[in-house]
């Protein structure tokens, strides 16, 4: 059995972080389809990437499996197919900035009150920021992220976040927020998107998920009796 401290640590941390994921993005908005209009099937296996190149794959994998680590406790980003969500999410809208303003001016020190404001996109920051980061990492440790020990990865990932790593092309705390986002997203979003995969997240967090209702349990404060409901029908 897991310790008891360590799963409930985890579970309000990740908790916590769905506060701060927009709603329209777990939700289902901008979900990639097959030609045919219908979601595309939530393990594909083995998936092979649609916008990451083969290097950007293997830094992708590494980081989320940092950030939300298998433990004891259950899977984390990788097993829930969390890399799978980001490539897929960066084929659609979402992905190339249609969703958003993006005309000049830029600034990049403009108070947060004023939204984004940097000129890449979703895909342009991977793009721009795996290579950038790999070249530092090749610089100072003859190795790319992908091929450092997980010790050595914990610590650019805390210097990413910090922006205490200058990447040159882009600021590392635009990197680092933006994978922490979307990892945070496929590993609560619906499996119709590609993460979350087995409803590991929704398990993890006792979140009943696409049940038609649940609403007299909400102020019971008992933990919920039944499995999450995925919007396919897939149940935990």
């Amino acid at each position: 059995m897991p310790d008891d401290k360590a799963f409930n640590g985890r579970r309000d941390f990740l908790r916590k972080t769905l506060a701060v994921i927009p709603a329209i993005t777990v939700a289902g908005y901008g979900v990639a389809t097959t030609a045919f209009g219908q979601a595309a099937p939530a393990v594909q296996n083995p998936y092979q990437p649609r916008f990451f190149s083969a290097a950007e794959w293997a830094f992708v994998n590494a980081a989320v499996a940092r950030l939300i680590p298998n433990d004891a406790n259950g899977p984390g980003a990788v097993e829930a197919g969390v890399p799978e969500f980001i490539d897929r999410q960066l084929e659609t809208a979402y992905g190339h900035g249609n969703l958003w303003y993006m005309q000049a001016p830029f600034v990049a020190d403009a108070a947060p009150q004023f939204g984004y404001q940097s000129k890449l996109v979703p895909r342009d920051i991977y793009r721009i920021g795996i290579a950038a980061l790999d070249r530092w990492c090749k610089g100072q440790h003859g190795k790319t992220f992908a091929e450092l020990e997980p010790a050595a990865q914990d610590d650019l990932l805390h210097q990413l976040e910090g922006g205490r790593i200058d990447l040159q092309d882009l600021p590392s705390v635009l990197l680092f927020s933006q994978l922490w986002q979307n990892t945070r997203e496929g590993f609560f979003a619906d499996p119709i998107h590609g993460g979350n995969r087995g409803l590991a997240g929704w398990k993890l967090v006792g979140f009943p998920g696409a049940r038609a209702d649940f609403m007299d349990w909400v102020d019971r404060n008992e933990k919920y009796p039944f499995p999450p409901v995925s919007i396919s029908g897939e149940r935990g």
